[in-house]
């Protein structure tokens, strides 16, 4: 069976007690970090499954650890964070973070988010494990044995959450996904907060798509109701 490695990312030492306590506890291996440069070097160097990162760090703020992590890796990062504003939460989504848990948070929710991470995870590596076709859209190309999107050739560098959508919108190409379905799929949940980030990954891979392809729309919004991947 596959052994999750999970790290935390936390200068708060009754925090990052808890935490440990709580994946002791739950039988999740794990890594410790308190400030950015190190979180950095443990990933480079143990390369753990997930990140769990708070943001206030001591010496580099959390949301440039993410930057500098997502020009190398997409390994799936969940923020646990005091900052409960919507900007803050919208700027480690934009950044690459796949999560947002705001402190004070529940050892409940945040077992359940861990959980969604690992079954994407899972979900990811059967996608390259058994599907060895490649998904042609237009200029739009997913090869799911490489787990990789290029346009026209290029490649595109996605966010494991954004190339999870991609996935589910390429595979139900020309139906209209509804907003539930879809955040049922990515995060196994409909809770506000997967709404709101479901908002966000759209928005940013819709972006993404467009521009590497000069403007061709692949992703329709249907307002009120959901997503839609259109035939090229």
């Amino acid at each position: 069976m596959y052994e999750t490695t999970i790290l935390i990312v936390e200068d708060d030492p009754p925090i990052r007690h808890l935490i440990s306590t709580t994946l002791r506890t739950h039988g999740y291996k794990f890594l410790t970090a308190d400030n950015g440069n190190e979180a950095l070097m443990e990933i480079s160097t143990h390369n753990p499954d997930i990140v769990l990162l708070d943001l206030g760090l001591p010496d580099i703020d959390g949301i440039e650890v993410i930057r500098r992590v997502r020009t190398w890796s997409n390994l799936p990062i969940i923020v646990i964070s005091a900052r409960s504003e919507e900007n803050d939460k919208i700027d480690a989504l934009d950044a690459g973070a796949d999560d947002y848990l705001t402190k004070p948070f529940s050892v409940e929710e945040l077992l359940a988010r861990i959980r969604v991470t690992i079954r994407r995870l899972a979900f990811l590596r059967n996608a390259q494990e058994e599907n060895e076709s490649v998904y042609v859209n237009g200029k739009l190309s997913i090869d799911y044995a490489a787990g990789a999107v290029t346009v026209a050739g290029q490649p595109v560098h996605l966010t494991p959450s954004e190339y999870k959508l991609a996935c589910i919108l390429a595979r139900h190409t020309g139906k209209v996904l509804t907003y539930r379905m879809i955040t049922k799929e990515v995060w196994g949940n409909s809770w506000e907060n997967n709404m709101a980030s479901l908002r966000v990954y759209m928005a940013s891979l819709r972006k993404k798509l467009e521009k590497a392809s000069g403007g061709d729309q692949f992703i329709k919004t249907h307002v009120g109701v959901g997503y839609q991947m259109l035939k090229l």
